[in-house]
This record gives structure tokens, C-alpha cells and sequence, in this order.
């Protein structure tokens, strides 16, 4: 019963859409119906407004620590050496990518997974983010970012933890993620993905 209660709990906040509820509240269009519409930071900053975007990154994100730190503190259990903490924390991502407040019409989860990541642990957080960032540099595409990133996770998970919970819990998200873009990876592919700065012609 606790599992379950921590497992709806977790996916009821990952099902909260920022993207959406920022939109919103600032009058500005649903990120759903512009850009890439995906209810994500990177799609509302297309919306113009910068503000509106750095909320929806601080939302979506501490809605993923926020769902781990709740199971911490429910259940007693060491963030990544528990088990309901990386139930929790995968629970909110994917309620974020299948929201039940926003009729299953949900983001890519990179915001929410580096979220959980950070509260299940620092240097897991901070390794994935690392990947990020040296693939964002060198190719400036946040897609192959995120990918790369996602891919990276489980192998930080288990250089750091083993085969205990947290693992199996990481890798499942990072599949999910991976899979949540491939429209940009079939772009990547062909050449066609956007570049960070770059102007569409």
C-alpha cells in the first residue's frame, strides 16, 4: 500500500505541466499549440518571454526533486540506497510525460529527469548534467544534449550505486526520454535539426 500511495502520489505532482499552467497565468498562448508543441521551458521561450520559460524550467524541474524529497521524507529511505525514493522520482517523470491533469499531452521530461536526478543524488545529477552540457557546447543542439545526457544516465547510476533500485529506476527513464525524441533524432539523422542561435531561414 505504501508503494502504491508513493507511486500516485509521485505521478499526480510529475502531472502538474508548468509549461502550461505558466502559460496561463501570464496570458500567453498554450505552448501546445505553437513551435514544437511540447509543453516544455525550451517551446514557451519561443512564446517570447523569457520569464515565462525560466519558470517553467524551475517548476518542472523541482517538481522531480520535489517528488523524491517527499518519499525521503515519508518513508525514512536514503534517496538513492531506498526503494521508494527512485519510484517516486521515475513516477514524476512520467507524469510529466503523460500528464493526467492535461489529458496525457505531456513534455519530453528533460527538466523534470535532471530534477530527480539532483535529489537522488548530487554527482549523479551533476555527472548527467556535465554530458549535457559537453554536447550542448560542442554541437548546440539541446536535442543531442538531452539524448546523450539520457544515455549517460544509467551508466552514472551504476558506476555509483550498482545494481541497486536507483539503477533499473534511471534506466528506465532514460529510455522513455530517448523515445520521446525521436522526431529530433530522425532530424539529427538528416541533418535538420535546429542548432542553438541558429535563425530559421
Amino acid at each position: 500500500m505504501e508503494t502504491a500511495l508513493v507511486a500516485l502520489g509521485a505521478y499526480l505532482i510529475g502531472s502538474v505541466s508548468f509549461a502550461v499552467v505558466v502559460s496561463r497565468l501570464l496570458r500567453l498562448p498554450d505552448p501546445r499549440s505553437y513551435g514544437s508543441r511540447n509543453p516544455g521551458a525550451t517551446n514557451v521561450l519561443r512564446s517570447g518571454s523569457r520569464l515565462a520559460a525560466a519558470l517553467t524550467l524551475a517548476g518542472d524541474t523541482g517538481k522531480g526533486a520535489a517528488a523524491v524529497w517527499l518519499a525521503v521524507l515519508l518513508t525514512a529511505e536514503p534517496a538513492a540506497a531506498g526503494v521508494h525514493p527512485p519510484i517516486a522520482g521515475a513516477m514524476a517523470f512520467l507524469g510529466h510525460l503523460f500528464p493526467a491533469f492535461h489529458r496525457l499531452r505531456g513534455g519530453k521530461g528533460v527538466a523534470t529527469a535532471a530534477g530527480v536526478l539532483l535529489a537522488l543524488d548530487p554527482w549523479l545529477g551533476l555527472g548527467v548534467l556535465a554530458s549535457f552540457a559537453t554536447i550542448l557546447v560542442f554541437f548546440r543542439m539541446v536535442s543531442a544534449a538531452s539524448v546523450t545526457a539520457a544515455l549517460f544516465a544509467p551508466l552514472w547510476a551504476f558506476w555509483l550505486f550498482g545494481l541497486r533500485p536507483v539503477t533499473p529506476a534511471v534506466a528506465a527513464m532514460a529510455l522513455l526520454l530517448v523515445w520521446r525524441h525521436h522526431e529530433n533524432i530522425a532530424r539529427i539523422l538528416r541533418g535538420a535539426e535546429p542548432r542553438v542561435g541558429e535563425r530559421k531561414a
